[in-house]
């Protein structure tokens, strides 16, 4: 059942800075302190304001989960709240991806306010982290988690600060938090990403899931991926490389590409392979909906949930991550041809846009349709075009 308002506790730290880290998310009854959800995660080896960071995150995304309209997000990190209420720069580019990503989640409801607490007063969020950090680092849990039932009753010592709930916070466009658009870029050429989605298949013709099922391209898939080859050489006079998910369709357009832009080749990544679809593959919407209309619904409503013996979205999420990653440093200002499928590249760019997860389900991309954005040495990112298809209007 949706909840109208809560409270969300979060925390994250490392032990090294950066160290094995970890963070703890809790979701609270604002009126009961009835805990409605807790996440926590070992990240590896991070420093104390990524976890900081992910906690957020992390807290956000389950409240969004549990329908919430309103939030108050208590941290202990000064430099956390202060960043999301827009009064501090976010001079470190590690971090300004992660405050991006919070504030396209904080976009999904009517009001967020920011509040800083004393650390004796996020407790249960530190020891869910705490858990989190001596699993990273190989550790049982050095403590028991506690979860008091009554939230701590508010302290006229607690500085609270309300984000601008109509405007700004609430919709995730403060431009103190996210890189403005407008900022002059640094002197330091980006790397550009020119993302492709493969030509068609009889797959994609039927509207069926098409994920790690190898299904060849059609003969128009192959015109679409010629044509494609010739809009790319237009756009890009010079390629340092093309990668590619290593499925046959994606690999036939990727070759097409390939031999339009010097020849490089093709470099297969298997982190740009599509979503598993478990048991759905080879089916139509209609088709699970009939036989899977609980699970479908599920799934539809957040990126956690993992079709049956699938892959969620999150979990493409970490991987397409990885791959971006990669590519921004193996390519210092170059530009890269990147193919891949529907899923990962939608998920590539609600992240470069620092939209919801909504986003993931009003987003078109039509085969062959190419998508291009510039990852700039200081974390910044532009987005220059989204599923253009002018290359296909006569195959």
């Amino acid at each position: 059942m949706a909840v109208r308002a809560v409270v969300i506790e979060a925390d994250g730290g490392s032990r090294g800075n950066p160290g094995p880290a970890g963070y703890g998310a809790v979701v609270r009854d604002p009126a009961t302190g009835e805990v409605l959800a807790e996440r926590a995660e070992a990240i590896g080896t991070a420093t104390n304001n990524v976890a900081e960071y992910r906690g957020l995150i992390a807290g956000l995304e389950a409240a969004a989960e549990l329908g919430a309209a309103e939030v108050e997000a208590r941290m202990d990190s000064k430099l956390v709240v202060e960043q999301m209420c827009g009064r501090w720069q976010i001079k470190n580019p590690g971090l300004r991806p992660l405050a991006a990503q919070a504030a396209g989640l904080v976009g999904r409801f009517a009001s967020v306010r920011f509040s800083w607490v004393p650390r004796e007063r996020n407790k249960h969020a530190d020891a869910l982290a705490n858990a989190a950090m001596d699993a990273a680092a190989g550790l049982a849990p050095t403590r028991p988690v506690e979860a008091p039932r009554e939230a701590a009753a508010p302290d006229p010592a607690v500085r609270e600060v309300a984000a601008r709930a109509a405007t700004g916070r609430a919709t995730g466009t403060d431009p103190a938090t996210i890189p403005a658009s407008w900022e002059p870029r640094p002197t330091e050429e980006a790397t550009r990403l020119i993302l492709v989605r493969h030509g068609e298949t009889e797959r994609t013709v039927q509207k069926r899931y098409s994920g790690r099922g190898d299904v060849p391209l059609t003969e128009r898939g192959r015109a679409q991926a010629r044509a494609t080859a010739a809009r790319v050489a237009a756009l890009a006079p010079s390629v340092a490389a093309v990668v590619s998910s290593p499925l046959a369709r994606c690999v036939a357009t990727a070759e097409a590409v390939a031999a339009l832009v010097g020849n490089p080749p093709v470099r297969p990544d298997d982190d740009l392979i599509e979503c598993d679809f478990g048991v759905w593959e080879g089916c139509t919407f209609a088709e699970v909906r009939e036989g899977w209309a609980g699970e479908l619904d599920a799934w539809l409503a957040s990126t956690r949930v993992a079709p049956p013996e699938g892959e969620s979205f999150v979990a493409v999420a970490e991987r397409t991550g990885r791959a971006v990653d990669r590519l921004r440093k193996a390519y210092p200002g170059e530009t890269v041809v990147v193919v891949s499928h529907v899923s990962p590249i939608k998920l590539v760019l609600r992240d470069a846009l620092a939209a919801g997860d909504a986003f993931l389900h009003r987003l078109y991309l039509d085969t062959a349709g190419i998508s291009v954005l510039d990852l700039y040495p200081d974390g910044g990112v532009a987005v220059r075009s989204v599923n253009d298809t002018s290359h296909l209007a006569d195959v």
